[in-house]
């Protein structure tokens, strides 16, 4: 508001979680109608990129106009150029538009009880294959999301998050991968993506993994806990500004933005973008790094503007960030192709684990994927 003045005015409003924005806005395209409060007649919304593809897809939000033209987007590295760039599909393309804006990024992670560790003379968790040890058994809590769970499988087996082809790239095939997947199921007492913290929280388990994003501000509550970014690598997630597609909807409800989205929205991007934001994500107030992090050097503040009276968390995140030689192994995740999504629901259907619903709440996931991938959306449904 100060560097904008009288020309701008600002709203700012608050949602509980990523899928709540991403269901406000799919209702209302699913309706077609769009009222001046509605999530969907915002000029921008936040978007988990996991969620791109999709929003894509459907149609629910538009590309950036002129992004390749401003200084925000020549001042990201090229990982973000190339994930921020899609076809109409969702899918990334080198020739496609800027569908989205980085806000923060993060990566999954795992946390560990030192106390339990040291107790029982067992060795720190330094990867993914640490995951396998048989003394750890039942004693893990993951989240359920399917990409996370055989992509931590493909990591341990020395391949990639976004292998597009199990049989011919991962030594083995899917039967190798199916069989690691169920003695990973044999160790991981649950599966839930709500609750995993809270078992950590109250020793039902002594690992969790899960995203940077829930399990730090977590775990600096709590004592004698490490987190670490297994070495080999891991998946990485970023928050992203989109602007959704209002402006294809048929109303005189919602004023200009029926117009287009404001002319304003690159100079909001540009400040979220300021080396200055990164004071929040370094004194922890928010989980996360700023985009410039990625691949590049840490911006350093002064230590009487970083310095908070908190306990020291153990691990090896700098600011949010892994440190280089683990950065470089990191992936973001890419949208899967039709026959590994297909792979990915066999290796759920043909997996054997006494964890109660787990089988069932991933297929029904990979389903929602599915249906969305193939949904159509109309400018209005009866």
């Amino acid at each position: 508001m100060q560097s904008q003045g009288k020309r701008a005015k600002l709203q700012l409003k608050l949602r509980e979680s990523l899928d709540s924005i991403f269901s406000d806005v799919s209702t209302a395209f699913a309706k077609g109608s769009v009222k001046p409060t509605s999530t969907a007649a915002a000029d921008l919304v936040t978007v988990g990129d996991s969620w791109l593809d999709l929003a894509i897809k459907t149609g629910l939000i538009e590309p950036i106009e002129r992004a390749d033209e401003q200084d925000w987007f020549s001042g990201l590295n090229d990982k973000w150029k190339v994930h921020l760039r899609r076809n109409s599909e969702g899918a990334t393309d080198t020739g496609g538009k800027v569908w989205a804006a980085p806000y923060r990024w993060g990566s999954i992670v795992i946390a560990y009880k030192k106390s339990k560790f040291k107790k029982l003379n067992m060795a720190p968790i330094e990867d993914w294959e640490d995951l396998w040890r048989p003394e750890l058994a039942g004693r893990i809590s993951m989240v359920d999301s399917p990409r996370e769970v055989i992509g931590a499988v493909l990591k341990y087996m020395g391949a990639s998050y976004n292998t597009d082809d199990i049989n011919s790239k991962v030594i083995g095939g899917k039967n190798a991968v199916r069989q690691n997947l169920a003695s990973l199921a044999k160790q991981v007492r649950l599966f839930d993506s709500t609750h995993y913290l809270k078992a950590f929280g109250v020793d039902d388990v002594w690992v969790a993994v899960g995203w940077s994003s829930d399990v730090l501000p977590a775990a600096k509550k709590m004592r004698n806990v490490a987190v670490i970014v297994p070495k080999s690598g891991a998946s990485l997630w970023a928050d992203l500004w989109a602007i959704p597609a209002a402006s294809k909807i048929g109303t005189d409800q919602i004023g200009g933005r029926i117009r287009g989205p404001s002319p304003l929205i690159h100079q909001w991007i540009e400040f979220c973008l300021q080396s200055a934001r990164a004071l929040s994500f370094q004194q922890g107030v928010l989980p996360g790094a700023v985009p410039q992090a990625l691949n590049g050097p840490i911006i350093e503040m002064p230590k009487e503007l970083t310095k908070v009276n908190r306990p020291k968390l153990d691990t090896n995140l700098l600011a949010g960030v892994p440190p280089p030689h683990i950065l470089n192994k990191c992936e973001f995740l890419e949208p899967l192709p039709d026959a590994t999504v297909s792979d990915y629901e066999w290796l759920i259907r043909s997996m054997q684990t006494s964890g109660p619903g787990f089988i069932e709440r991933l297929q029904h996931k990979m389903s929602t994927v599915i249906r969305v991938l193939q949904l159509k959306l109309h400018a209005k449904i009866s």
